[in-house]
């Protein structure tokens, strides 16, 4: 997952593609509870990956513990 900056931006590898694309990349709080009551505090912070090509996105959970 590995990244480098180039003159598009960021890159990485497209599992779509099956090659290096330029890719947006940010941090989302994604809520996993279902329950209302536990909701606020059921938000984990996730990489999110969209390749600027074909917009295929990936989410990964940051804190895997």
């Amino acid at each position: 997952m590995a990244t480098r900056i180039d003159d598009d931006g960021m890159t990485e590898e497209c599992e779509k593609c099956g090659r290096e694309t330029p890719h947006e990349v940010s941090i989302e709080l994604l809520t996993e509870s279902t329950k209302e009551e536990n909701a606020e505090f059921s938000r984990e912070p996730y990489r999110v990956s969209t390749c600027r090509v074909c917009g295929t996105e990936m989410s990964v959970r940051m804190n895997n513990a």
